[in-house]
């Protein structure tokens, strides 16, 4: 077992006497749990990201790895901990920055990890250390934030525990951390590249679906439930790196499984077999507990389940993870929960759960209304001081198929705006501010009446310690009849969201239906098709801050905003020059000899 304070992965080998036929390497992630004992201390990591082959499904490929692993190392801390991260850029022809996903950044909006948002790419060959304070329990995880970087794997899983004092409002005798993904044979640059051309190129669903970056293409476990004679579906020609993990357990306990979802397109369903799920936690927050057979998780989202393991312990259970809300062209991921001291070799007596149908929104929505605040977490301010409405559409700029957001597709300047908002750079955005509505007579149940869309760099400015609602309004795309799901994530704050409807919202009528009682806090949610979320927030925390939908073309294709929080409060900031030594703060910074500010 692991300490579940080590800042190392806690996956490792467990054995290896599996039958052939599965070729299997069982591995284990579980850690017990206790109280934790030792103060907020600084993790100092050193790492180095670059390309390496790797079979993350049995056929081989590039990965974007980090110490030569992937997924990236596991970061384990205690609430009040300093993580100090010295990055150094091995890759040889692009920069990297990494983003620290459901971590607030109070007070290091520089640490952030979003190019020419937050802090210059970090270029080939370059040293950079981010430093921040992780202040709040829950599972997160981290990702790149420049191109399309996640996509070609570029993530790994972030726990913060309880720190000392504290207690969660649950019991459990061990975890296991599951970090699920999605993966394609083509290139992230070349998926870029489609997503740039005229005429357009889609990526395309993905190959494969990973759990912990292991996955199985043209090859299903399922199948070998079928026949169990037949060994031809499950060569697994990437031998280790592409072997299922293993979940290992005892009878009559209870364990607390973190999900999150660092997918790049796909919205997942994970069941296990024969056994409820409790939800716990949802983004680093807690919620009031509720059972479910199966639980739908969108690209950007974490929660904490518990299970019991009071089923037929002469048996094994699959754990399976589908596509939600899409045609899904990919097969479910698959791997077992294993009751120990059964074989992990042994077949599961049922086949694994069916994943929902992709479009049964209904079955979604249900979940989604389910998530509630734990009782005597913090509530919503009664009212706004700024609600900005964001029309999410698919449109069309020279050619080229884009999404905007109140018809502008967002393109970020090479200066990143937390420079420019510190030293007050006029020139380095758009001076104009983005429209914070939409047409009243917008049909969002058709295709637009003009698809042509503009391109620009302009920022949402929020005076500080305002109440802001968000209401974002899904509609049809290019195609006819098509509205697709979206997930928005909010970096540097957590939201409350405070509902979902059906249409276009209106004040009028709802209004009156926002949950101000008990929304749960996020830092993600979902757009159903066609239909509208509000959201609201306190804009507490001083920087330049990304809003944009999860799915990485999506935001590749410009379907994001950028929020300009306290911008006098970012002015009186120490910003580490390194962060902005690209575009006019570079020029700037080398006039008057660089250095912090």
């Amino acid at each position: 077992m692991t300490d579940p304070r080590s800042d190392s992965s806690s996956v490792r080998p467990l054995r290896s006497d599996l039958a052939a036929k599965w070729c299997i390497v069982v591995l284990i992630s579980v850690v017990l749990v206790g109280p934790s004992t030792c103060a907020a201390k600084t993790r100092h990591l050193r790492w180095e990201v670059d390309y390496r082959y790797w079979s993350p499904d049995c056929v081989e490929g590039a990965v974007m790895s980090i110490n030569g692993q992937f997924p990236g190392p596991t970061i384990r801390a205690v609430v009040g901990d300093t993580i100090s991260v010295e990055l150094t850029n091995k890759l040889a022809t692009e920069g990297v920055v990494i983003h620290w996903h459901g971590i607030r950044q109070l007070g290091t909006p520089w640490a952030d990890g979003t190019a020419s948002i937050s802090q210059c790419p970090i270029n080939p060959g370059e040293i950079f250390t981010y430093r921040f304070k992780v202040d709040k329990a829950g599972t997160y995880f981290y990702h790149g934030h420049y191109g399309m970087q996640r996509s070609a794997g570029l993530y790994g899983s972030l726990i913060v525990q309880a720190g000392e004092g504290e207690k969660e409002p649950f019991h459990y005798d061990g975890e296991f951390n599951l970090l699920l993904s999605d993966w394609w044979h083509k290139s992230s640059h070349e998926q870029e590249l489609g997503l740039s051309s005229v005429p357009f190129r889609w990526i395309g669903e993905p190959q494969s679906l990973l759990i912990n970056g292991r996955g199985q293409y043209n090859c299903s476990l399922a199948a070998s439930y079928r026949n169990s004679t037949s060994t031809a579906q499950c060569q697994f020609r990437g031998g280790e790196q592409c072997a299922p993990f293993i979940l290992p357990v005892l009878p009559n306990k209870t364990y607390r499984l973190r999900l999150a979802s660092s997918t790049a397109l796909a919205s997942l369903n994970l069941a296990i077999g024969g056994h409820k799920m409790v939800v716990v936690e949802a983004d680093g927050n807690f919620v009031q507990p509720f059972a479910v057979d199966d639980l739908d998780i969108y690209s950007g989202e974490s929660y904490s389940v518990l299970i019991t393991t009071d089923q037929d312990p002469r048996q094994n259970y699959w754990i399976a993870v589908g596509v939600r809300g899409r045609q899904p062209n990919t097969s479910q991921a698959l791997t077992v929960l294993n009751y120990r001291p059964n074989s992990a070799s042994k077949l599961p007596a049922s086949p694994p759960p069916t994943t929902p149908l992709w479009n049964d929104y209904n079955h979604s929505k249900s979940f989604s209304t389910k998530i509630l605040a734990l009782a005597g977490s913090p509530r919503p301010p009664a009212t706004h001081d700024r609600r900005i409405f964001l029309l999410n559409t698919q449109s069309k700029f020279s050619g080229q198929t884009k999404w905007s957001i109140n018809n502008i597709s967002l393109s970020l300047p090479p200066t990143p705006y937390l420079g420019a908002l510190k030293y007050n750079l006029h020139g380095a955005f758009e001076a104009r501010s983005p429209p914070e509505s939409f047409p009243a007579d917008y049909d969002v149940m058709h295709k637009p009446a003009n698809p042509n869309t503009t391109v620009g760099s302009g920022i949402y400015t929020l005076a500080l310690n305002t109440t802001v609602d968000i209401i974002l309004q899904n509609a049809n795309t290019l195609s006819a009849n098509t509205s697709e799901i979206h997930p928005w994530h909010l970096h540097g704050h957590d939201f409350w969201v405070l509902g979902y409807g059906e249409g276009k919202f209106t004040a009028e009528d709802d209004d009156k239906r926002l949950n101000l009682k008990n929304p749960p806090l996020r830092n993600t949610a979902v757009i159903f098709p066609y239909g509208w979320t509000a959201l609201r927030f306190m804009a507490d925390n001083p920087g330049a801050w990304a809003f944009h939908c999860h799915i990485e073309p999506h935001l590749h294709m410009g379907m994001g905003v950028v929020l300009a929080v306290g911008a006098d409060a970012v002015g009186k900031m120490k910003i580490p020059s390194e962060a902005l030594t690209c575009g006019l703060t570079a020029k700037m910074m080398a006039a008057n000899n660089g250095g912090h500010s």
